[in-house]
């Protein structure tokens, strides 16, 4: 017997009866209807046992996929028996990661079944030659129908299964249609039964709604170990992937690729992608260093200052929190007495790099108050620190991290905050601290004594 249930496209909550807003999620109009079979009857045994911590073995060994990039985000390889979600925009990269995932496994002796519900055997293939990975011993099924797929894959007992996507998949049981939220939610549980029977690696590719977010009820992200998000600009050769959640790794690691012609490139010295040319000194211009996961980046900060003929000055940014830059430009004409007030400032980060780290703070203002007096920084100088309301420039976090991978790229000069204590000290780097943004402005923008005055 069935009857009918209406559920939240956002959060996946239920009602008996049709409401305009959700109860759950307070979304309006995301309810729809559904069909589900009525539970059978209760009282059914079941023979579960609880086990001893102390009777259980040790963990199965991790499955490196030989795409460093991918490994390191993963926490060290894939688990055994895991169930893994990737998401991202359209055509940002997601089956092309992991065909070359696939073709790496299958280098090394894995069995890899290789699932899709969008392309055929042959588009698949093709791709797969563009692309520098086709292998013969790579499986691959092209079919929505979830109950073949699993038993194709108990059939060939793979160590990898990659489903792309899992809203293409449909349980026949089911009257909804593929993508749907109970569609979705079967489709994800089954497949996890499959890979903690099976102890195969399941790799899901999943859509994303136009706010960037995974489609579907987030009861999908809670179900699986991990979630991965494919991130990058459309017309950007740069993509970045990080974990947002998993269960057998930390969340504060990225992996950074580059798209080419022949598929995903990983770019082994992040750093010198996002810096600029460095033959000559430009106004505008300040480099600083952010932590993407535990991992230091050197990037450039660029900024342009023109006058406005508009009432209310326009503040744009491009990889930088647009809330953050009108902070730092309120704080920079009030404590630093750089007047903006008449000026549009356009602020962005080279490279396609997206950051919100407080710590970029002292050297977006200096490039700004750069760009406004329209004198350069010194050459060869980073700048480090945190800009508060009251101006003052405070301390960040790993520092010792980020003045090293500074000096590796050959910067001489670091400007910090006064309180910032080191353990290890860099005979290489100078370090100039400095109290407040005032202070970093008049040294380093207007080249003058503090005492001389202000602007």
């Amino acid at each position: 017997m069935e009857r009918a249930l209406y559920v939240c496209t956002e959060c996946g909550g239920g009602s008996a009866q049709w409401l305009g807003r959700c109860p759950s999620c307070g979304n309006f109009g995301t309810m729809r209807e559904e069909r589900k079979e009525s539970s059978r009857a209760e009282g059914c045994e079941t023979s579960a046992e609880p086990l001893r911590m102390m009777d259980l073995g040790t963990d199965a060994p991790r499955l490196l996929v030989g795409i460093p990039e991918l490994d390191r985000v993963l926490g060290g390889g894939a688990v055994p028996g895991s169930l893994i979600l990737l998401g991202g925009e359209p055509g940002i990269g997601k089956s092309t990661l992991l065909l070359q995932a696939a073709f790496s496994l299958a280098s090394s002796k894995s069995r890899v079944l290789l699932v899709s519900g969008e392309e055929s055997a042959a588009q698949i293939a093709a791709r797969a030659r563009r692309t520098g990975t086709f292998h013969p011993d790579i499986y691959l099924l092209c079919e929505t129908d979830l109950e073949a797929v699993i038993n194709a894959a108990r059939k060939a007992n793979p160590q990898v299964v990659v489903v792309d996507s899992v809203q293409t998949m449909r349980c026949t049981e089911l009257e909804s249609s593929p993508g749907g939220i109970t569609q979705l939610r079967e489709c994800v549980l089954r497949l996890q039964a499959l890979a903690r029977e099976t102890g195969a690696a399941v790799f899901l590719v999943g859509h994303v709604t136009k706010e960037g977010v995974l489609a579907g009820p987030r009861l999908v992200e809670h179900m699986v170990d991990c979630v991965l998000y494919f991130e990058g600009e459309r017309f950007d050769s740069l993509r970045v992937l990080r974990a947002v959640k998993n269960r057998f790794g930390s969340v504060s690691e990225v992996g950074i690729f580059e798209m080419t012609d022949v598929g995903l490139r990983e770019v082994e010295d992040p750093s010198l992608h996002f810096l600029g040319r460095r033959d000559e000194q430009v106004s505008g211009t300040a480099v600083s260093v952010l932590m993407e996961g535990r991992r230091p980046l050197v990037v450039e900060i660029q900024a342009l200052v023109v006058p406005s003929n508009l009432p209310m000055p326009k503040r744009v940014s491009a990889g930088i929190d647009h809330r953050r830059l009108a902070v730092d430009v309120a704080v920079l004409e009030r404590k630093g007495q750089i007047r903006l007030s008449d000026r549009d400032v356009y602020v962005g980060i080279s490279g396609g790099l997206k950051a919100s780290e407080p710590a970029l703070d002292l050297g977006l203002c200096a490039a700004v108050a750069s760009s406004r007096q329209d004198r350069p920084l010194p050459r060869g100088s980073v700048f480090l620190g945190e800009v508060s309301l009251t101006g003052e420039v405070r301390p960040v976090s790993r520092l010792e991290d980020r003045l090293q991978e500074a000096s590796r790229l050959g910067f001489k000069t670091a400007v910090i905050s006064d309180g910032a204590r080191l353990r290890n000290r860099l005979p290489e780097m100078e370090l100039i601290k400095v109290r407040d943004v005032r202070e970093a402005v008049t040294r380093f923008v207007l080249k003058r004594d503090l005492e001389n005055g202000s602007s």
